[in-house]
């Protein structure tokens, strides 16, 4: 079935909006087809994946764009790209990278976007409301929008995203549409290890696990602990995301769409019902990690999806005294750092030997030093990808265990 154009849609067609929009809209109505949607709707802002410079077609794309005087029509912040402009130094990748990555943000910053490069835009000031229409690349960032904050998007890849941005419309498929964001599994947290002080740990076992068993279907959890915060709840969902295709997760009793397990399912019953124990929470932090408790470390890195300000808060204690005895790496946004330099806390970090990585991230882009060892991370997004990013051991643990392994040299629990 033909998808229904509205008079916008097809004065975005016909040129009448610019030679940019309408390329962008071709593709758009192609994709709509593709996925089934019938017709288009307005979305209030877009977050583009595309600035991450994989080969020569990333850039090609947006010069074309760019050539054509295209101009984004919602507020559109940018993901991570492949190097840190404004610390530009650590980089270590071959010069193609370097040239190319920097190119390919200034080129979307010619497009009208904002120059965030966070794959936490959810920290900025371009936080979309409950209900807003939107569309919006990177795993985490979808996953983080449809769940904690209750905007609506689907997983829109690279190019698509931009297309979006440059007409101001998206198909109205998947998630855009009330009904299909009910929960259709149940995830019950029957009970957890005693000695976990911190709802994180808790909060990335449980994630890992939906995105292992619930593939690209809404689960709704109970059972996590009262302490659970917006950090927690990002580390969630980006595990689930990277573990499996998870888009939208309700956390019963803290999330947007989930005030009971009834609002959840829409009136509806579970197709599945997934029990987990503090057993197999603990089996399953166990396997993010490749090597054993002390395995000499090269670095540690932190701060996947970004670090955010409320992070650096319960980091900033833990930092005094001993100096790490290898590099620690944590990777932040642009926002954060302006804050952290108001503070003072920037000096802090750097006193206290940690690299501040802003604009990208460790585990997409070649910035640290050495890689001949193990990397701790508390990120369960950085160690499901690391291995196979940038061909690391990885050890996972809490923040505490990360700083007391940077000052050991080696893996240490508390």
């Amino acid at each position: 079935m033909p998808v229904a154009l509205s008079s916008f849609d097809r004065s975005l067609l016909s040129g009448e909006q610019g030679a940019a929009a309408a390329f962008a809209m071709r593709l758009l109505v192609r994709f709509a087809e593709a996925v089934g949607a019938e017709r288009f709707t307005d979305i209030e802002a877009a977050h583009i994946d595309g600035c991450l410079y994989l080969g020569q077609v990333s850039l090609d794309f947006v010069e074309h764009l760019v050539r054509l005087g295209g101009r984004v029509r919602v507020p559109t912040t940018l993901n991570v790209g492949s190097v840190d402009l404004i610390h530009p130094e650590p980089f270590l990748g071959s010069d193609e990278v370097g040239r190319g990555g920097a190119r390919l943000m200034q080129a979307h910053e010619e497009l009208g976007c904002v120059p965030t490069f966070t794959c936490a835009p959810y920290q900025t000031i371009f936080r979309p409301c409950f209900g807003a229409q939107i569309a919006w690349a990177e795993s985490n960032a979808i996953v983080f929008a449809n769940s904690v904050l209750g905007a609506r998007t689907n997983r829109y890849g690279d190019f698509i995203d931009l297309c979006c941005a440059l007409t101001g419309r998206a198909p109205y498929y998947g998630l855009h549409i009330g009904e299909n964001r009910r929960a259709r599994v149940l995830v019950e947290v029957e009970s957890l290890p005693e000695e976990w002080a911190e709802a994180g740990l808790t909060c990335v076992a449980v994630g890992h696990a939906i995105g292992r068993r619930c593939g690209d279907r809404v689960p709704a959890i109970t059972g996590l602990p009262a302490s659970t915060n917006e950090d927690d709840l990002k580390a969630l969902g980006a595990v689930a995301a990277s573990a499996g295709a998870v888009a939208l997760f309700h956390a019963v009793g803290l999330t947007a769409e989930a005030p009971t397990i009834e609002a959840a399912f829409q009136g509806r019953v579970p197709e599945e019902v997934i029990r987990l124990t503090a057993a197999d929470l603990l089996e399953t932090v166990r396997k993010l990690s490749t090597v054993p408790d002390g395995t000499p470390l090269t670095a540690v890195s932190l701060g996947t999806p970004h670090f955010s300000l409320a992070e650096f808060e319960g980091l900033m204690p833990l930092i005094d005294g001993a100096r790490p005895a290898i590099d620690v790496y944590i990777n932040t946004h642009r926002a954060v750092l302006e804050e952290l330099h108001r503070r003072g806390w920037e000096e802090r970090l750097l006193e206290a030997g940690v690299t501040l990585v802003i604009d990208t991230c460790t585990y997409v882009t070649a910035v640290m030093r050495d890689l001949s060892g193990a990397v701790m991370t508390n990120s369960g997004k950085w160690a499901y990808y690391a291995p196979g990013n940038i061909g690391v051991d990885v050890a996972f643990g809490s923040l505490a265990d990360c700083v007391a392994s940077a000052r050991a040299g080696k893996v240490v629990r508390l």
